[in-house]
């Protein structure tokens, strides 16, 4: 090998075309970006949320762009939801090797103060609808044979606050805290069964939820203390995502990547 020329050498391949991927979440923000991006790397994209509405809007402007898309309403706090749309995906586009488990929700105000409903509400979308995500797509890939292709991709989005506590955040926090400790557990369990599971930690990224919030006085005084006084935008994780998905990370199990642009230093 260290005599071939540089050349000859393999190089990783960062190329989709004919993998089948699930996102969910996909009805806006990072989930729609998501697909978008994966979707220009030449992946099948089903996009999956519960406002079918937005998602058809998606699949139309990415067919729109010679891309090939699927609309599939899911509520990843339900079980038979959820193998419902992995049944709608291996009948339209076909049985997804990679999938992202991205829906999630946040809660803002002090322990003492959060409503028991809410806590409850965030816990089963952000730890139960990501296992149920993760499970159903693993038990798909498997019976697909991820075991010999080794092509399995499951990405769980997580966050900074997973790594360190945040103030206001303790619900949201405790819930992405599980997400990062879900994808090492499952990357060891399915780590002979040619499945690779990873998990993503962004910091603080401006999307439509979140835009009306970092421009007024609270969003600039934490602006203010990042050390490069900016927030992140949806292209800052398209590196790290397209790389987890690829054939390229087939090395790349149970590690948790956190990108946040210095602001957890």
């Amino acid at each position: 090998m260290l005599n071939e020329p540089i050349n000859a050498l393999p190089r990783p391949s960062f190329d989709l075309s004919g993998k089948v991927a699930l996102i969910t979440g996909a009805s806006s923000g990072l989930g729609a970006h998501f697909a978008r991006l994966l979707a220009g790397q030449g992946a099948k994209v089903v996009c999956a949320a519960r406002r079918l509405d937005r998602l058809q809007e998606l699949v139309a402007e990415i067919q729109a762009q010679g891309g090939q898309a699927q609309a599939i309403t899911m509520n990843v706090e339900d079980e038979a939801s959820v193998i419902a749309g992995f049944d709608e995906a291996a009948s339209g586009l076909g049985v997804p090797s990679i999938v992202i488990a991205n829906a999630g929700v946040s809660v803002l105000g002090r322990a003492v103060d959060i409503d028991i409903a809410e806590y409850d509400q965030l816990m089963n979308v952000n730890l139960r609808g990501v296992f149920l995500t993760a499970r159903e797509g693993a038990r798909r890939m498997m019976a697909a044979g991820s075991k010999l292709s080794g092509d399995g991709r499951i990405v769980l989005v997580a966050s900074m606050a997973g790594t360190r506590p945040i103030p206001g955040l303790t619900a949201y926090s405790v819930s992405k805290a599980g997400v990062v400790m879900m994808a090492k557990s499952l990357a060891i369990e399915w780590a002979r069964q040619g499945i690779n599971v990873n998990a993503i930690c962004p910091g603080y990224i401006e999307t439509e939820i979140n835009a009306n919030w970092l421009n007024d006085d609270g969003g600039q005084k934490m602006l203010a203390a990042f050390p490069r006084r900016r927030v992140m935008d949806e292209t800052s994780l398209d590196g790290a995502v397209v790389y987890l998905v690829s054939d390229a990370a087939r090395y790349t199990t149970g590690a948790i990547v956190q990108i946040d642009d210095g602001q957890g230093i």
